[in-house]
């Protein structure tokens, strides 16, 4: 009966890899011919990881995990071991502090960014596109929002909801640092934004 239980247990969380590895990867805002240019890993073991086409092995999740940059354990979530807290391990890209603030992927997740103060004009990044819902709130410091044909600036307290079906990046605005708290999920919706225009098409600020 032991041997059979944990037999359903692995078999569950088995299970459960290609849903969070295909999460993982939208959020990331990554393709599968990118994600298989970094792992060596072809295209159709990776969509048939992410179908469950494919049983993941230690072969194919170490490669993935470190392209991910996330533990192992978070990557095929590790059973539970009762204890609520939550041990964020923050991810430094582009300069910005990424801090994961829930445990798993593959539903509604929430992350905390950290944005450094910038010099000058701040760097455009290229616009995303993937499946989700993504909602925003302005802790501190401005953040700017390309979504679509708008062009927006939110400053504390302010909140924008979109689907990220639409073209989009969110970035530090400047030229001081920044925080915000983002909550992404699978779902796509329609648009509401909250925030205030800025003032030029041009040069925005």
């Amino acid at each position: 009966m032991a041997t059979e239980k944990q037999d359903e247990e692995l078999a569950g969380v088995l299970t459960a890899v290609g849903p969070r590895l295909r999460a993982l990867r939208q959020e990331r805002g990554t393709t599968l011919a990118q994600l298989s240019e970094a792992t060596g890993i072809s295209l159709s073991t990776l969509s048939r990881l992410e179908s469950g086409q494919r049983r993941p092995t230690l072969e194919l999740l170490l490669p993935l995990a470190k392209a991910h940059r996330v533990a192992l354990d978070e990557l095929v979530g590790a059973p539970e071991t009762g204890d609520p807290r939550i041990r964020p391990r923050p991810l430094v890209r582009h300069g910005t502090t990424i801090v994961p603030l829930t445990r798993h992927f593959g539903g509604v997740h929430a992350f905390k960014q950290v944005y450094p103060a910038v010099e000058g004009t701040p760097p455009v990044p290229e616009l995303r596109v993937h499946e989700g819902y993504e909602w925003l709130y302005v802790l501190s410091g401005r953040i700017r929002l390309l979504l679509g044909e708008h062009d927006l600036v939110l400053g504390p307290g302010e909140v924008a909801e979109f689907d990220t079906r639409t073209p989009h990046a969110f970035f530090n605005a400047g030229p001081h640092g920044a925080e915000c708290l983002s909550l992404f999920g699978p779902q796509g919706e329609r648009i509401h934004v909250r925030a205030r225009p800025t003032t030029s098409p041009e040069g925005r600020r």
